[in-house]
């Protein structure tokens, strides 16, 4: 699960006051909280942060550092929005968010020694680094420094849905109005 709280701005291509329907972008900035796991052989849930699964905190492996579960990110996207009322507004949207991370699912470089991993953090540690022995036919844990991710791309996710949007009164204060190339405050507020 990904907790995020941005700040956005929206611009809409079309008055909503005159169109029933505009298409819309947004971008701005956030700041979400992931916490990458896995489900064991058993179905157990299993945090893989603190397992070091590509020997972030290791001494063996020190430029692998531990990555922080609260970062920022870059969010972007549009839609389309619906005018049903006044007071109300349907939209659909789709955002895209521009991650500084690549271990959003605890994926980003190479494999460490399958000994050092099992001596600092235990065998479920091993289990969970490498899960090909799980199929049939599936091989062994690979050799230190085999590739297990591509750190050179960092990790994306996007999200879609409805929104709706409610009024709860027609005070306008901050509204801007666009007159003869003028922008002004509205002359009349309620």
């Amino acid at each position: 699960m990904i907790s995020e709280w941005n700040l956005l701005a929206e611009y809409n291509l079309l008055d909503l006051r005159q169109h029933k329907l505009t298409p819309y972008i947004f971008a701005g900035i956030a700041v979400y909280h992931f916490n990458p796991y896995s489900h064991d052989s058993t179905g157990r849930k299993v945090y893989l942060r603190p397992l070091s699964t590509e020997g972030e905190g290791l001494s063996e492996y020190p430029g692998r550092k531990p990555y922080a579960l609260t970062q920022f990110a870059i969010p972007m996207g549009g839609g389309i929005k619906f005018r049903i009322s006044d007071r109300v507004t349907l939209a659909y949207e789709i955002g895209l968010r521009k991650l500084f991370t690549d271990y959003l699912d605890d994926v980003s470089t190479r494999y460490v020694s399958q000994a050092t991993l099992l001596a600092a953090r235990g065998p479920e540690a091993v289990e969970m680094a490498y899960r090909g022995d799980e199929i049939k036919g599936g091989a062994s844990y690979p050799p230190d420094g085999t590739v297990r991710g591509n750190p050179k791309h960092k990790d994306w996710y996007y999200m879609s849905g409805l929104r709706v949007t409610i009024a709860l009164n027609s005070l306008r204060i901050m509204e801007f109005r666009r007159r003869s190339g003028v922008l002004d405050c509205p002359r009349r507020v309620y």
